[in-house]
């Protein structure tokens, strides 16, 4: 609980750089990369805030050009995950006894760092190993710092609220940390979120152990080590790379798991979801679940649609970052007759696109993360080239030779439950479905019905009777919904980011309500006068 005269202001976002040439951060950032390229970082774990070398390792390469290795990460098994889950056990009760203003100032520290020196370190890492362009790896670094200042302003506003009292009455409400540990399990997409799924439960007191992306685990690593820079104590977030099955097995089934915070597949969220209520006699509390997994977002027009915004939306929704948000657009809705200057716009601008390494400034798209990725969008363009219900508009090559490069590729597919429809894919391949005009409705249905995910999605129109139509049709169908803008970029604390369906447990990253389900509530009565008597007044007979 925080000391009645400690109030932190509501933050600000932490506003982006521009890095645009010249500037004195283009050329930092260029030294870094320049720095981190030509080296092989050792990554260790981080059990109990000691380093440990494993004998088995993996090679961390560069998805643009992936002959080109950047680390060697050492992976967890059986021994030190329970190492791991012994180090954070023993940190809970000091970690979570230590006054909230003093955890509270790691995370602050840290993300003050994390806006100023550090900044370069995190984006470099972020694009070289994440394949991000410099602006993208620059809105993810300036997330992770929003993470941190709004979870400790959310940790306040929490503890602020109390119940009421009467005269003689003082009652009060104590936000405590879960009894347990917290598994993390985070995604290679967003570093944002690889720090951000350990450090929110532990703002409230919580210890974790963090399974960091193997494909993001440079930049995720360079995070923990600020954490500890900055004063986290040992024990308190434990850094393992593992396998996922290694996880399930010597975590997941341990007695003390109080939590589970994932980004990641669906698939994998709902067989963790199954093994825990397998388990759930065998587990000390209930474990809270808290995941953000696939999505399908989209975006639908309506005839009234201003053209030119609507073409920029699809492009940039669908292929910044190569397609690999979640929020990214994967399906389009567009009435037939506005779909001829649309198409031509569209095919235009991402003919414009260059691809290639992320290192070069004017990059729009670098590689797919994986070969596993390229393997799964190669797939889906070679059945549609193929397929007689589609058409290859824009893109539609792809090229596995240095880097895992796909190009961004529009398939118009004559059906609206076509597997590119409806499947999530994660790569740089939109779908666009071309409706009549007098079919809004019964299009809308299917937009709703046909994925199973509920993630984001956007409406463009400028009629605003069907703007409203159209929000009320499509409101189950994501957590985030957009009017005349593109399905992504979701900013902490304006827009809080999250879905349902199967697109997650919609928690919110970075609000109040995540980190509401990090604590335990505990409410207290004290009695100032308490009273001597037995029998109540009105049992007199007089």
């Amino acid at each position: 609980m925080p000391n009645a005269y400690f109030t932190i202001e509501r933050p600000a976002n932490d506003p982006f750089k521009g890095y645009m040439p010249g500037s004195p951060e283009r050329e930092e950032l260029k030294k870094e990369l320049q720095r981190q390229s030509s080296q092989i970082v050792k990554i260790p774990l981080i059990i109990n805030g000691e380093e440990i070398y494993t004998e088995k390792t993996i090679k961390v390469t560069m998805p643009h050009d992936h002959s080109h290795i950047i680390a060697e990460c050492c992976m967890a098994g059986e021994k030190e995950l329970k190492l791991a889950i012994e180090a954070a056990l023993a940190a809970k009760e000091e970690w979570e006894t230590m006054p909230w203003e003093h955890r509270s100032a790691i995370f602050l520290k840290a993300a003050d760092c994390i806006t100023g020196s550090y900044r370069k370190v995190l984006n470099a890492s972020t694009m070289l190993g994440q394949s991000k362009t410099a602006f993208q790896a620059e809105i993810d670094i300036a997330e992770l710092a929003d993470f941190l200042r709004f979870g400790v302003w959310s940790a306040q506003e929490i503890f602020k609220q109390q119940p009421a009292s009467s005269d003689g009455i003082w009652n009060r409400q104590d936000y405590r940390p879960l009894e347990g540990f917290i598994c993390a399990i985070s995604p290679f997409n967003f570093t944002s979120i690889g720090g951000n799924l350990p450090t929110s439960p532990a703002i409230v007191g919580n210890v974790a152990l963090w399974k960091p992306s193997r494909t993001a685990v440079l930049s995720n690593y360079y995070y923990m080590k600020l954490l500890m820079h900055c004063g986290l104590p040992k024990g308190v977030i434990n850094f393992i790379p593992s396998s996922g099955s290694d996880v399930s097995k010597y975590v997941l089934s341990d007695p003390h798991l109080a939590g589970f915070h994932f980004t990641g597949s669906t698939g994998v969220f709902q067989g963790v979801w199954k093994q825990v209520g397998e388990n759930i006699a065998n587990y000390h509390c209930y474990p809270r679940l808290v995941g953000e997994t696939g999505g399908k977002d989209y975006i639908f027009a309506h005839n009234t649609a201003d053209i030119d915004p609507l073409c920029a939306a699809i492009v940039r929704g669908s292929f910044e970052y190569q397609g690999q948000k979640c929020s990214a657009c994967s399906r389009v809705f567009v009435p037939k007759s506005i779909w001829p200057e649309v198409e031509k716009k569209v095919k235009e601008q991402v003919a414009s696109l260059k691809v290639g390494d992320v290192q070069e400034f004017d990059t729009f798209m670098g590689a797919v993360i994986d070969k596993a990725s390229f393997e799964t969008c190669k797939g889906f363009i070679d059945r549609a080239k193929a397929s007689p219900d589609c058409e290859i508009i824009a893109g539609g090559s792809y090229d596995d030779s240095k880097g895992w490069f796909v190009q961004p590729t529009v398939i118009r597919c004559s059906s609206p439950l076509y597997e590119s429809m409806v499947q999530e894919i994660f790569g740089p391949i939109v779908s666009v479905y071309v409706y009549d005009d007098d079919k809004l409705d019964e299009t809308m249905h299917i937009c709703d019905t046909a994925s199973p995910y509920a993630l984001t999605g956007a409406i463009f129109a400028q009629d605003r009777q069907v703007i409203v139509k159209m929000e009320k049709a499509l409101r189950n169908s994501s957590g985030n919904f957009y009017i005349n803008d593109k399905c992504t970029g979701a900013v902490v604390g304006q827009q809080p980011f999250g879905g349902a369906r199967a697109s997650g447990t919609n928690d919110k990253a970075g609000t109040m309500l995540n980190i509401l389900r990090w604590v335990s509530a505990h409410a207290v009565k004290e009695a100032f006068s308490p009273s001597p008597a037995v029998v109540y007044p009105y049992m007199s007979e007089k």
